[in-house]
């Protein structure tokens, strides 16, 4: 019981602490508020929410080996499946900001360059795609827990 535990509250932090990187994402990358400083910021901000992300998927994956439940209870259930679809979807969608930050921080050191307007708008709507994507993940796993 106690791994169980220790394995859940892994994962719990994990996905908050995910949550909150993204969201300072979100609310940094403007536009109207960018600025060398905003640009280092997204950087650390990334790697942060990266280094969640795979924390998120290595407790997730300890709690289908190691949980209580067991491997054969968790690929039995649909949700399970479609939490997994959407996991990666995000994942997926989370390739192109990180990209996009690194250019951006590489580009400011070298040239002392912002990112232009335009691709920073793009990349915003990467960032909300995922940001909005994130709690339709929390209402599968709600409704999996209560033996939907």
């Amino acid at each position: 019981m106690t791994l169980e535990a220790v394995l859940a509250a892994i994962h719990i932090v994990a996905i908050l602490t995910l949550v909150v990187f993204l969201s300072s994402e979100a609310a940094l990358c403007r536009a109207e508020w960018m600025n060398a400083a905003v640009v280092r910021r997204l950087a650390r901000l990334d790697l942060i929410y990266g280094i969640a992300a795979v924390v998120l998927l290595l407790s997730g994956v300890a709690r289908v080996l190691w949980g209580a439940k067991g491997m054969g209870w968790y690929v039995s259930q649909p949700l399970f499946h479609l939490k997994m679809t959407l996991f990666v979807l995000a994942a997926l969608m989370s390739i192109k900001p990180s990209i996009d930050f690194r250019r951006w921080a590489k580009a400011l050191q070298a040239e002392g360059s912002l990112p232009p307007e335009e691709a920073v708008r793009r990349t915003r709507r990467w960032i909300m795609w995922q940001s909005h994507l994130i709690p339709v993940i929390a209402v599968i796993a709600v409704f999996w827990a209560r033996g939907w």
